[in-house]
């Protein structure tokens, strides 16, 4: 996967917390060059102050024409922020968001009607090299635009385009909001093996491998995870006690996700209002 690209017109990430730094992190790990790399952020943490001994640029000048521009603050601080890279839209930089519940027409309205403009919807596991991001770009964006982002973004992990904006709702709160869910599941999966007598720390090692190769085997396997569930439930056994509970069509885990999911997917539609 090359970077040519990026490496040569430079990549400008406008804010820096923790999507920002997941997605640097794995940029860097495969092959972005610090020196073609400028952060506008206001509290940056300390590992973004220390990139600064690698070559990264840190709230200074900007490239006059970047090949690209991450825009990774929050919904709630656009506002503010966009206006600072102004300057760059309405012509070649190519600009990628990655805020929750910010529409492509909110970009433009600041940007410019012609700026080239992808909306991209990562999630943390980035900082792995273990994400996956959802994108899909404006008129303006041409092919080998799309083919960019993705190269940049399959740095970090897997890509998927979108037929349609309106999708990116679901997107957010299956994939992007999806890892808390996951960690959570650890917390609780853990603190039910202590209320049954494990210790705390074992129980918590148990719950992090069990999860993390349950997500590897699923992703890696020919079966679909539902077939994989029944590989491992023997009639009348351990694991189908625990199904009997999880699976419960009013109480288990089917309908509470689903208004998890629901309640995310509302809350990203509000914020794009």
């Amino acid at each position: 996967m090359s970077l040519e690209r990026v490496n040569a017109g430079g990549l400008v990430l406008l804010g820096c917390g923790k999507m920002g730094s997941a997605m640097l992190q794995g940029w860097l790990a495969e092959g972005v060059d610090p020196k073609s790399v400028a952060i506008l952020d206001p509290h940056p943490s300390d590992w973004v102050v220390g990139l600064q001994g690698r070559g990264v640029a840190l709230n200074g000048d900007l490239p006059a024409v970047p090949a690209v521009c991450i825009v990774a603050v929050k919904p709630q601080m656009m506002g503010d922020a966009l206006p600072r890279l102004q300057a760059l839209g309405n012509g070649s930089t190519v600009f990628i968001s990655v805020a929750a519940g910010t529409p492509i027409a909110a970009f433009a309205a600041v940007l410019g009607d012609k700026t080239p403009i992808i909306r991209a919807m990562p999630n943390t596991p980035a900082a792995v090299s273990k994400g996956i991001t959802a994108l899909i770009g404006n008129e303006n964006i041409a092919e080998e635009d799309m083919a960019m982002a993705e190269g940049l973004l399959q740095a970090v992990g897997q890509t998927v385009r979108l037929d349609d904006e309106s999708q990116m709702d679901a997107v957010t709160a299956v994939s992007g909001s999806g890892p808390a869910y996951v960690f959570h599941l650890i917390e609780t999966l853990a603190a039910a093996g202590v209320a049954e007598g494990l210790p705390a720390e074992l129980a918590m090692q148990l719950a992090k491998a069990t999860v993390a190769g349950a997500g590897v085997l699923a992703e890696l396997a020919q079966e679909d995870p539902s077939q994989l569930r029944l590989n491992v439930t023997s009639p009348a056994g351990t694991t189908a006690a625990a199904l009997e509970v999880l699976m419960d069509t009013e109480n288990g885990f089917l309908p509470l996700l689903k208004r998890g999911v629901k309640a995310a997917a509302d809350r990203s539609r509000e914020l794009a209002k």
